[in-house]
């Protein structure tokens, strides 16, 4: 396992530096320039000086080894610095970060400033659509046509159909404005510092994890289901229950572990969207994190940030796949890599 592990993760270099490339050369051929935001009064001559400060009118080619430099060498460098407080990285000056063009701020700064509230809105989904989707996957198969499976095949159904722009609406238009149970719009600046923070945070929360939670429930649970039931037939399901076994211990031990391969494949794989946020769900609830952050900087032709997220979903979205094909070998030792 080691070895494949290692294997895997050289062969994964020339797949993003052919990611990356392909990424900074699509976004770099949208129509951009970095002093579009300033105002009218700048003179061109300051305006062509501020291009030539940031790269852009160097050949295509130079300006992304340039941008790979900062973004597999330096940025990570910074962030050291900033988790550790240590002094390696380059100083902060013109070349040296991945600067925005809308806001002149590091890219990586806007990033991590958003990460937080992602993180929690999202993240928290993720876990709860996971809880919610694996027993009831479980459940529905084993019970298979009974009142429970059909109720979760139309909640799961009803999850995975309808966008979750909508769903966030409704709830809005039930819960903050007819009910007023809940706060409406995300507030991105609350701090937790005591138990009644807490409450306040726990429930501008509780809208958009719902909201996410049930779509991404949906989504797991049919694949849970789907393959709970495949295994059910099984000739070694069969042979362990006429050796005696307790029907939780065949359910719960061989058929779900071997059920689990397939879904740690759609579990591992969305675990990036995490990360990159949910940009409709972000919109809808005012939630200033990775994704209303893309959506801005599309609008607003910011190349630097587009290129930068996009190529760290990349990276995650590889990652995870190594990931994924490693707890096969853990679930199920039919599996050997070396």
């Amino acid at each position: 396992m080691l070895t494949y592990t290692i294997r895997r993760l050289i062969l994964a270099i020339p797949t993003l530096l052919f990611i990356s490339f392909i990424i900074f050369i699509i976004v770099k051929l949208s129509p951009s320039d970095p002093t579009a935001n300033l105002p009218l009064t700048i003179p061109p001559e300051v305006r062509e000086q501020i291009r030539e400060s940031l790269g852009v009118n160097d050949p295509i080619i130079v300006q992304y080894f340039k941008w790979l430099k900062l973004m597999v060498w330096d940025e990570p460098l910074h962030l050291i610095d900033n988790w550790f407080g240590t002094e390696i990285a380059p100083p902060n000056e013109p070349g040296s970060r991945i600067i925005s063009y809308q806001t002149r701020s590091p890219v990586m700064d806007l990033i991590m400033q958003r990460m937080p509230q992602t993180l929690w809105v999202v993240g928290t989904s993720y876990i709860v659509g996971i809880i919610i989707a694996l027993p009831l996957g479980i459940i529905s198969a084993y019970k298979q046509y009974s009142i429970f499976d059909q109720l979760g095949t139309f909640i799961s159904m009803l999850g995975f159909s309808v966008p979750t722009f909508f769903t966030g609406v409704l709830f809005i238009v039930i819960f903050a404005v007819n009910l007023q149970w809940l706060p409406s719009v995300y507030d991105t600046t609350h701090v937790v510092e005591d138990w009644d923070s807490f409450v306040v945070q726990f429930k501008q929360m509780i809208m958009p994890v719902m909201v996410l939670g049930l779509f991404n429930a949906a989504q797991i649970s049919r694949y849970m289901r789907a393959s709970m039931l495949d295994n059910l037939n099984q000739d070694y399901v069969r042979t362990a229950r006429a050796k005696g076994l307790g029907e939780g211990t065949v359910v719960l031990v061989h058929v779900l572990r071997n059920s689990m391969i397939p879904v740690v494949t759609v579990i591992a794989l969305n675990v990036p969207a995490v990360f990159g946020g949910a940009i409709i769900t972000e919109q809808v609830f005012k939630v200033n994190g990775i994704g209303q952050l893309l959506i801005i900087a599309i609008q607003a032709g910011d190349v630097p940030v587009v290129q930068t997220v996009s190529f760290i979903f990349a990276v995650l979205i590889v990652l995870f796949n190594l990931l994924a094909d490693i707890l096969y070998g853990v679930l199920d030792p039919r599996i050997r890599y070396d």
